[in-house]
């Protein structure tokens, strides 16, 4: 009685936030529409609308497709009917009394793909109202009464051989109809234009004077775009032809593209002036050193040419080597931003440097002082005091030594001293070897799994969904073992900490890598995200980071022990990510090291992880609500597919650069607009997902649902063995996001694996696919598929399955 009670309200429940979500569009959808997360469909005709729905902002940005049709009262598109849908791609309005659209109907719907506007009342279209429409994409005109007239000459010149006919017709003065194709209007000339010279190579402060003539018919109008030029300028119009004098070249504008364009009612023409400014190098900015991974001194040149940059020390040239070195990371035509970067400087490194920039007009110079280290300090006995001496890489060992100054008859005293330092030095040496070999050769025990075996028992279950892939049994004998293997029916399997498994391989980093730098003051933190091990991630804005847009939203990750074992790891995973770039792996921007705790950042991809967006577009997406009030449209099989490719076509690249992922699945891989798809992992996944792992010991938590035997056994990592993680990976989205083996236990896990079964065929998924699976699921890794061919067949079947992207917005 109880349980069906308990059932009963969960589905109320359920409905209630289903109607919930219908009433949020409801409340602002007029009655003659149904609106939905990403599409409004309007073919009621009564009482029908005046105007596009107007909705809240965040679901005007949501919307995909608008469909209009039946609408006696709709007459126009006016500039604000389409503002606020910035994300619209398919736009259908058939079958009203549209009569006009506006010159700027669509300038924020720079995505618009696709527009049909057949069966209205439009006898003239503006080229001006389809300027950012893209010539390849479908325009759909017929039904309308277009007049054969000079306006409308564009959709013959532009567009008529993507329209819906190529026997579209407009109405001639008669009455009659005309085959647009036929159209030829009298004066009727798309506008000529040329600016002489197109190109101009002067010294700062000169002037020029250009001049840009145009012909067409009816006269064009002659504008010239001097957006962010910075040279003082004046125009002189006449009737064909525009002059512009540029007085006092200004650097600034080196490299820059003064556009002149002539247009009429027929259509537009452009053409350019280049600026090619010269002037003598300045040094805009020659900052002390900052400690990031290196020590690094900022410095900001321009200069037309490029300036040679030479450094010196102490004024004395330095020849530039591994260990100190000049490095680039932004370039503009005439500008370049980059540091003097010195690995691990000592205390002789302190001092004055010089930066000197010279180009065949001139030279600059600057100077800054630089302390890294402070030296050893020498009371008045002649004693050097407690210092530091660098011992390898990164460690320092702190000592008393007892020196005498290098003079006279203390030089005999002094070697002495050193002769005995180094003899206990290397006796100390020999004994820490020693005991380290004896405490590790004298343990019985591997690494491994602490206390109690498992066991499970090694009967088939015949309702259990799984089967064999193969019959074979490479499993080692137990006398190979030490007791902390795991015990797995009658066979013992070892299961060996690898303690590089969480660790990335500074062999695979190039020589040149630049962890970008981004200051403190230009990240604020908007609200969070998640929290892993290693600290909490962040929505944040950051500032400059990109040159085309001031601000962008992106994920911050910090650091919450800033040790150093955690600021080496820290490093190293820059250097890392610095190397990986491509278009499906989530792109890192660099990282804040001005203070703790220390911060990376990396793309924001608006939907989340993969895991939980396929649940919530799943047949169980209200379960996974979270008592959010909104429609989740389920995810077909051919958006599956296009899923699934974006995460092979990143999985070749990993492989290309000799990278193994080692961890891949759907919670370590975050999607985006327009169902853009990457992978990446900002750490939280182990905490926020910890029954996808399986403890090893104390710290060590292991995928073994996405691992092959070998891994799970031996702990080895290969591209291998990630072709078998991916193959999982496809069972994951075919299955909406479901656990692998979720009705099993981590134990029968493994001994599932290791004995060679494999996950069922998902009911949605193609057998093409599920083959594509067991392909990546042979046990030997020598037979899996290659990851180039899983992503070849995945392309050919997503592209015989067209991908419709209105899940998103």
């Amino acid at each position: 009685m109880d349980s069906s009670a308990g059932e009963y309200g969960m589905a109320r429940v359920g409905l209630f936030l289903v109607l919930m979500g219908l009433w949020r569009f409801g409340d602002a959808c007029p009655a003659s529409c149904t609106c939905s997360i990403s599409r409004i469909v309007c073919n009621d005709s009564v009482p029908g609308i005046e105007d596009f729905p107007v909705l809240t902002l965040d679901d005007m940005e949501n919307i995909t497709e608008i469909y209009i049709t039946n609408q006696n009262r709709l007459f126009d598109i006016n500039d604000n009917s389409l503002r606020h849908y910035i994300n619209l791609r398919n736009l259908t309005v058939m079958k009203t009394r549209l009569t006009s659209l506006s010159s700027d109907a669509f300038f924020n719907n720079t995505r618009l793909q696709y527009v049909n506007l057949r069966d209205n009342n439009l006898s003239t279209l503006s080229w001006r109202t389809f300027q950012s429409f893209n010539a390849t994409y479908p325009l759909l005109l017929s039904g309308n009464p277009l007049d054969c007239v000079c306006e409308n000459i564009w959709i013959k010149l532009r567009l008529l051989e993507e329209t819906d006919s190529p026997d579209l017709t407009c109405i001639d003065d008669r009455g009659a109809p005309k085959a647009f194709a036929s159209l030829s209007p009298p004066d009727c000339v798309v506008p000529k234009v040329e600016v002489t010279p197109k190109s101009v190579t002067m010294m700062q402060g000169s002037n020029v004077k250009a001049v840009c003539s145009a012909s067409g018919s009816p006269p064009p109008e002659i504008l010239w775009n001097l957006d962010w030029l910075s040279t003082h300028h004046e125009i002189d119009p006449s009737e064909m032809e525009s002059s512009i004098t540029l007085t006092d070249l200004s650097p600034d504008d080196n490299g820059k593209v003064i556009i002149c364009s002539a247009e009429n009612m027929v259509g537009q023409t452009e053409a350019t002036l280049q600026l090619n400014i010269l002037f003598a190098p300045t040094i805009q900015q020659l900052l002390g050193p900052e400690r990031d991974h290196h020590w690094c001194i900022p410095f900001s040149v321009t200069g037309n040419p490029k300036p040679e940059l030479q450094w010196y020390h102490e004024n004395v040239a330095l020849l530039e080597q591994d260990f100190m070195r000049t490095r680039i990371h932004l370039s503009t035509e005439s500008e370049d931003h980059g540091c003097l970067q010195l690995v691990n400087p000592t205390h002789i490194h302190n001092g004055v440097y010089r930066l000197v920039a010279k180009n065949e007009y001139g030279r600059d110079e600057k100077k800054v002082s630089a302390q890294f280290i402070d030296p050893p300090y020498i009371n008045h006995t002649g004693v050097l005091s407690r210092g530091f001496v660098r011992w390898g890489v990164g460690t320092f060992l702190s000592m008393d030594l007892t020196m005498f100054l290098l003079t006279g008859s203390l030089f005999g005293v002094f070697s002495l001293q050193v002769y005995v330092v180094v003899g206990i030095a290397g006796i100390a040496l020999t004994g820490c070897v020693l005991m380290v070999i004896i405490l590790k050769y004298g343990r019985n025990s591997k690494f491994g799994l602490k206390g109690s075996s498992s066991v499970i028992s090694n009967d088939d279950d015949s309702a259990s969904p799984l089967h064999h892939v193969s019959n074979g049994n490479n499993t080692p004998s137990s006398s190979e073992m030490g007791p902390d293997a795991v015990i797995i029916g009658m066979t013992k399997i070892p299961v060996i900490e690898n303690p590089q498994y969480f660790r990335n391989s500074g062999g695979m980093l190039k020589s040149d890598t630049f962890v970008q730098h981004i200051k403190r003051h230009n990240i604020v933190l908007k609200r969070e995200l998640g929290e892993g091990a290693f600290g909490k991630v962040f929505l944040a804005e950051c500032y400059n980071l990109t040159p085309d847009q001031e601000k962008l939203h992106v994920a911050v990750k910090t650091l919450k022990e800033a040790n150093e074992s955690g600021r080496a790891d820290f490093y190293r995973e820059a250097e890392l990510l610095t190397n990986l770039q491509h278009e499906h792996i989530v792109t890192f921007y660099g990282v804040c090291v001005e203070s703790d705790p220390l911060i990376m950042v990396f793309e924001y991809m608006k939907h989340g992880d993969l895991n939980k967006f396929l649940r919530s577009h799943g047949p169980d997406a209200v379960l996974m609500a979270d008592g959010q009030h909104c429609i989740q449209v389920e995810l077909t099989q051919s958006q599956m597919l296009h899923i699934a490719q974006q995460i092979a076509a990143g999985m070749v690249y990993l492989a290309s650069q000799h990278f193994v992922h080692r961890d891949l699945a759907t919670r370590n891989c975050l999607v985006g607009e327009n169902l853009l798809v990457k992978i990446g992992d900002f750490g939280m996944s182990r905490d926020v997902y910890s029954t996808d792992y399986y403890r090893v010991g104390g710290h060590t938590m292991l995928p073994i649902r996405w691992m092959p035997p070998e891994s799970i056994m031996y702990r080895r990592f290969t591209t291998e063995s990630d072709v078998w993680s991916l193959g999982v990976v496809l069972w994951e989205i075919f299955t909406y996001g479901k656990q692998p083996w979720y009705q099993l236990s981590n134990n029968e896990v493994i001994e599932c694996i290791t004995q060679g079964r494999v996950l069922q065929r998902p009911r949605t998924c193609p057998k093409e696919v599920y083959d594509l699976m067991l392909g990546c699921w042979q046990r030997e890794p020598y037979m899996r598929l290659n990851i180039k061919e899983i992503h070849s067949m995945l392309q050919s079947l997503a592209k015989a399955s067209p991908v419709y992207l209105d899940i998103l917005g």
